[in-house]
This record gives C-alpha cells, sequence and structure tokens, in this order.
C-alpha cells in the first residue's frame, strides 16, 4: 500500500540521512519515477524532504526532522512506545527491535515503566511464549491439565487467546476433547506441546462476552481485620463494607467448584461465611475431615 511505502520512505531517510532514488526504488520493488511521485506526495504533505543532484547526492530530509512534529502528538508517541515496551516484555527478542526503532524514529529514550517477572511460576515463561506462538501459527497444542477438581486430564485444544483475568493468565481455547469453547488456567498446564496440525478457527464475538456457562455462587462472608491485607489485596472496593469492630462484609461471586471452598478455607479461623447456608455446611463439612486427618 501506498501509505505504507510513505511512512517507511520518511523512517529510512531519517535511518540511512541519505538514499538515491535507485535505491529506494529497488528496496519497495517499484520503479523510479513512482519514487519521485511519492516523494512529491511527502512534500505536498509538510515533509521537509528535497533531492540533491550530482555526486553523493540523493533523497534527504532536513537536518533535525522529527517525525512527530508532522503526524504524531506527544501523547501518541508515548502511548506507541509504552505499548511496544510492555510487549518487550512479555518477548525478549521479537518486539525489542520495533521498540529501538520507533524510539530512535521519535528521538525518544523509552523509560523503563514496566516489568513483568515470570520467575515465580518456574518455566511459565517459556510455557507463555510455546503458547504464544501457537497462537499466532495457528497450531494445537496438547498438554496435561489440572481442573479444579483435582482430576489430571490430557487435552488438545486450539488456542486463540491469551487473557489475563484477576491476577492469572489463562487461554481462551476450542477443546478438541470437550467439542466446546474452554478457558485454561496456564498455571495448572503441564508437558504442553506445540503440534503440527494447523487450524483455521477464529475466537467467536460471542465468547468474547460468555466463554462458556459457568455456576456462580453468591457469597457473603465476614473476614477478621486483622486479615485487612488480604481484604484490600484480593477483593474489588465495591465488594467490601467495614463494620464498626472493624471486621469486614464481603459480597462476592465467584464460579461455584472445590477451588471456592479452598479459598474460603485459606483464611482459617479468620473468616465466617455468613450466606447461603448451603455454603457454610460444604465448608463445616471440609473442616471435619480436615480434622479427622489429625485424629
Amino acid at each position: 500500500m501506498q501509505i505504507n511505502r510513505l511512512f517507511e520512505i520518511v523512517y529510512l531517510l531519517l535511518e540511512k540521512e541519505t538514499a538515491t532514488a535507485k535505491e529506494l526504488a529497488e528496496h519497495f520493488e517499484v520503479s523510479v519515477r513512482t519514487i519521485y511521485r511519492d516523494i512529491d506526495i511527502l512534500s505536498t504533505a509538510g515533509i521537509p524532504v528535497y533531492t540533491n543532484k550530482g555526486k553523493g547526492g540523493g533523497i534527504s530530509l532536513l537536518d533535525n526532522f522529527v517525525l512527530d512534529k508532522s503526524i504524531l502528538s506527544e501523547e501518541e508517541q508515548n502511548q506507541i512506545i509504552f505499548a511496544l515496551q510492555s510487549l518487550e516484555k512479555l518477548d525478549k527478542n521479537s518486539e525489542k527491535k520495533a521498540l529501538e526503532k520507533m524510539s530512535r524514529l521519535f528521538h525518544k529514550q523509552a523509560r523503563n515503566w514496566i516489568e513483568i517477572d515470570f520467575s515465580n511460576w518456574d518455566n511459565e515463561n517459556k510455557k507463555f511464549e510455546r503458547i504464544k506462538q501457537a497462537i499466532l501459527n495457528r497450531q494445537v497444542i496438547e498438554f496435561t491439565y489440572f481442573n479444579s477438581y483435582g482430576e489430571e486430564r490430557k487435552r488438545q485444544v486450539e488456542p486463540l487467546q491469551i487473557w489475563f483475568k484477576d491476577k492469572a493468565w489463562y487461554i481462551k481455547a476450542f477443546c478438541r476433547v470437550k467439542q466446546d469453547y474452554r478457558i485454561f488456567k496456564i498455571a495448572r498446564i503441564r508437558e504442553i506441546k506445540i503440534l503440527d496440525e494447523i487450524f483455521e478457527r477464529e475466537l467467536p464475538q460471542e465468547q468474547e462476552r460468555k466463554p462458556y456457562d459457568i455456576k456462580f455462587i453468591s457469597l457473603k462472608l465476614e473476614i477478621s481485620k486483622e486479615k485487612a491485607y488480604r481484604v484490600y489485596d484480593e477483593f474489588e472496593k465495591e465488594s467490601i463494607t467495614q463494620k464498626e469492630d472493624g471486621n469486614f462484609i464481603i459480597h462476592v461471586d465467584y464460579p461455584e467448584n472445590d477451588w471456592v471452598y479452598e479459598y474460603i478455607l485459606s483464611f482459617g479461623e479468620y473468616i465466617k461465611v455468613i450466606a447461603p447456608e448451603y455454603a457454610k455446611d460444604i465448608v463445616k463439612e471440609k473442616i471435619q475431615k480436615m480434622i479427622k486427618n489429625y485424629s
């Protein structure tokens, strides 16, 4: 497309300072006449491009020209740099060159404003990179998965999107075992393999709104003031009410499975389920089973 060629001409001139029409024509695989037409368009648009004839001549930009003065605002430049920098943190190789190029293009030094550390996940960084490449290359992946019921299952899926939700990374995928769309928590994935098989499926728009049917439980909890740090770390502000004695009342909706009861128990003696009644009974039953382990 011409607009892409025009932008790249400006970038090449910023990088090389001077280039001949023949060099540009060979680079873009167009005629010299087309390059001169492009130069006229850039000049008309206010880009200070000029030509020098003779030995050592060529097409150049005025000294100290900065692209942003003509095309992008300061805020738009920063948004591009910051976005590329966040991508570079997730992939140490592919986006780094783009970040360096755009930093030079805008005459800016990229500030180190974001850090993403996968070290607590052992080999999660490698796992994340494999999944990302499978999504980009549309390759089927196979892995062992541990679900919230403690079951270990082999899964073969078409990975469609990596999703960050509530402090954890997930894959949105089409599961070939269930023949339906599913979400898999990356931390529970083991022994991941990228297969040679290519898929064509796209993530449907309705999938963005409702990944799959989940049964939710509406909980009312009382959490002791001694666990205030967890309350503020783990619950949304709108779900928290503080009582006169300093304890917290929490209203929250969670997917109902074993995880939610294990999460409640992780607060130990500092939590009480107020509602619903059946959830209180389930927690009591689990506590009784725990006591039996020490009898």
